[in-house]
C-alpha cells in the first residue's frame, strides 16, 4: 500500500517553515481507497510570493485546524504504508519537522516520483512535475495545490508502476534490502536524523569501514544504502553491517569531527584524506630589533602557517602584493636576501625598515594590517554556530592562531561569562587540514558570532 502525499508551505525550509496544506491518496496498487485533503493554519504569515504561486492566503487558513489537530488522522492514514512523492524528501522532511516539534518520530519507507521516473521514463528535458506530466499528457487540475498536485503523482505513480513491471526492473517493488548485507538492521535508517552530523559505516567485524559527514543525516545515509554508481560504491554498500552517527547541529563541527575521525581510524574506504596540496605557508614572527618579519617555505605539520598554498610562485605572489599594499619592506617580507638594503630601498620605494631607518613602531603599523588580512593571525577567538537543539550552541576555539578544540554548550548558561563557554571546550590537535577547514569554511561561510578573548 502506498500512501502518495503533496504538501503546501510557507517556504522551503523544513526547519524554518510550516506547512499549510495536505493531500493524501491511499493507493493500493490498482486505486486509490481513501483521501484526505485539509488547509493546515501555519501560525504564521504567508508570504506573498507563496501566495502567488499557490493561490493560498493568509485569510484561507484562519480557520484551518493547525497541524496538531491533524496529526492524527496523518498518523492513522500513513501507517503500514510506503510514503510516495515528487520530490519525496521536501514533503517528508516538512512532515517529519512537524511531528518533531510534537515529540513523535515520524518514520515511513519512501519512494520518490522524481528519481524513478529518471530511471524508467528517461530522456525528458525536465523532471519537475508540471513539466514531466505535460510531456505524458497527465492532466493538473489546481497546479501547485495539495490535491492537484497529489492527484498528478497518483497518475504518474500508476504509470510508473506499469512502466517498472513490463520493463522486469522491479525498482519499485523490489526493497532495496536484497542488495545488502544481511546483518544490516535497515529499519534503523528510519531513525536517522535529517541534521547536519558525522556517520560511521561499519563491518560484521565491528571494524569502521567508512566515515562522512552530512548537512543530512538521513538523506546521506540512504543514498549510500541505494548507490549503484561505482563497483567501489556498490562493495562498500555489501560490506555496511551496522552504522551509526552523531549530531553536530554546525556544518563547521561536522567537518572537523570527520577529519579527527578519519585521521584517528583510517577506514579502508575513506580515502586517506588527501593532501590538499598547500605545500608552501606563509608564517611571520618578531625579530631582534622588534620588526614584525614574514618568510615563506615548506609547511611541516607541527606548525601552523598564517596561510597555506599550492606552489612556491603563488605563496611568493601573495608577499609580493602584500608588499606593494601596506608599503612593506622585501627583505622584512623573506623576498630579498641579504645583509644589508632590500632592492626596493636602493631605488627609493622602501621606507628603510631593512636598514634600521624607520622604527619598528611605524613599520609594524602597516605590518600589522596585512597580519589581518589573515585569518586567525596569531588571534584568540571563539566561533559560535548552531548547536543540536534550539537552546545549545556549538563554540570553536582558536587560541593564538591555533586550533584549540570544540564543544557545545547552553545559552542559559551564557549568565556566567565567558568561562562557561571555555569549560565546555574538548581539547584538540591542530593540523594543516584542520587550518585549512576553519580558514575555507569561515571564508564561504556565515557563523552566528565571532568573539575575540
Amino acid at each position: 500500500m502506498y500512501a502518495i502525499v503533496d504538501i503546501e508551505t510557507t517556504g522551503g525550509s523544513a526547519l524554518h517553515e510550516k506547512i499549510t496544506e495536505i493531500a493524501i491518496y491511499i493507493y493500493d496498487g490498482s486505486q486509490i481507497t481513501d483521501e484526505y485533503c485539509t488547509l493546515i493554519n501555519p501560525e504564521r504569515n504567508i508570504p506573498y510570493f507563496i501566495t502567488a504561486l499557490t493561490g493560498i492566503t493568509n485569510e484561507m487558513v484562519e480557520e484551518a485546524p493547525p497541524f496538531y489537530q491533524v496529526a492524527r488522522k496523518i498518523i492513522e492514514l500513513t501507517e503500514g504504508k510506503t510514503f510516495v512523492g515528487h520530490n519525496a524528501r521536501f514533503d517528508y522532511s516538512f512532515i517529519r519537522e512537524e511531528f518533531r516539534s510534537l515529540g513523535y518520530n515520524f518514520q515511513r519507507p519512501l519512494l520518490d516520483t522524481v528519481s524513478l521516473s529518471r530511471k524508467l521514463l528517461p530522456g525528458h528535458k525536465s523532471y519537475s512535475l508540471g513539466n514531466l506530466c505535460n510531456d505524458l499528457n497527465i492532466k493538473i487540475k489546481d497546479r501547485h495545490r495539495a490535491s492537484g498536485d497529489a492527484l498528478a503523482t497518483v497518475k504518474l505513480f500508476e504509470l510508473l508502476l506499469e512502466r517498472d513491471k513490463n520493463d522486469n526492473k522491479g525498482l519499485i517493488k523490489n526493497r532495496r534490502s536484497s542488495r545488502l548485507h544481511p546483518a544490516l538492521d535497515i529499519s534503523k535508517t528510519e531513525s536517522v536524523p535529517e541534521r547536519p552530523g558525522v556517520y560511521y559505516f561499519y563491518n560484521d567485524r565491528g571494524d569502521i569501514i567508512y566515515i562522512g559527514k552530512s548537512l543530512n543525516l538521513h538523506q546521506r545515509i540512504s543514498t549510500h544504502l541505494s548507490n549503484n554508481t561505482s563497483a567501489r560504491a556498490m562493495e562498500m554498500r555489501a560490506s555496511v553491517a551496522d552504522i551509526s552517527w552523531e549530531e553536530t547541529g554546525s556544518e563547521l563541527i561536522a567537518l572537523l569531527m570527520e577529519s579527527k575521525e578519519i585521521k584517528k581510524n583510517k577506514p579502508v574506504y575513506n580515502r586517506a584524506q588527501r593532501r590538499t596540496g598547500f605545500s608552501w605557508g606563509i608564517y611571520h614572527y618578531i625579530d631582534d630589533n622588534g620588526y614584525i618579519r614574514f618568510e615563506y617555505r615548506n609547511v611541516r605539520d607541527d606548525e601552523t602557517p598564517l596561510a597555506l598554498f599550492n606552489s612556491k610562485d603563488k605563496v611568493r605572489g601573495k608577499l609580493e602584493q602584500m608588499i606593494s599594499k601596506y608599503d612593506l619592506c622585501q627583505k622584512l617580507c623573506g623576498l630579498y636576501e641579504t645583509s644589508g638594503q632590500c632592492f626596493h630601498r636602493q631605488v627609493g620605494m622602501c621606507k628603510g625598515a631593512c636598514a634600521g631607518e624607520e622604527s619598528p613602531d611605524r613599520y609594524n603599523e602597516r605590518a600589522n594590517k596585512a597580519l589581518d588580512e589573515f585569518v586567525f593571525a596569531g588571534r584568540n577567538i571563539l566561533i559560535i554556530d548552531k548547536g543540536r537543539n534550539s537552546e545549545e550552541r556549538s563554540v570553536v576555539k582558536i587560541n593564538n592562531g591555533k586550533y584549540s578544540g570544540f564543544g557545545f554548550f547552553n545559552i542559559n548558561d551564557i549568565g556566567f561569562g565567558l568561562s562557561a563557554i571555555h569549560d565546555c571546550i574538548k581539547p584538540e590537535q591542530d593540523n594543516r587540514d584542520i587550518q585549512i577547514i576553519l580558514k575555507g569554511y569561515l571564508k564561504n561561510h556565515k557563523v552566528e558570532k565571532v568573539i575575540d578573548f
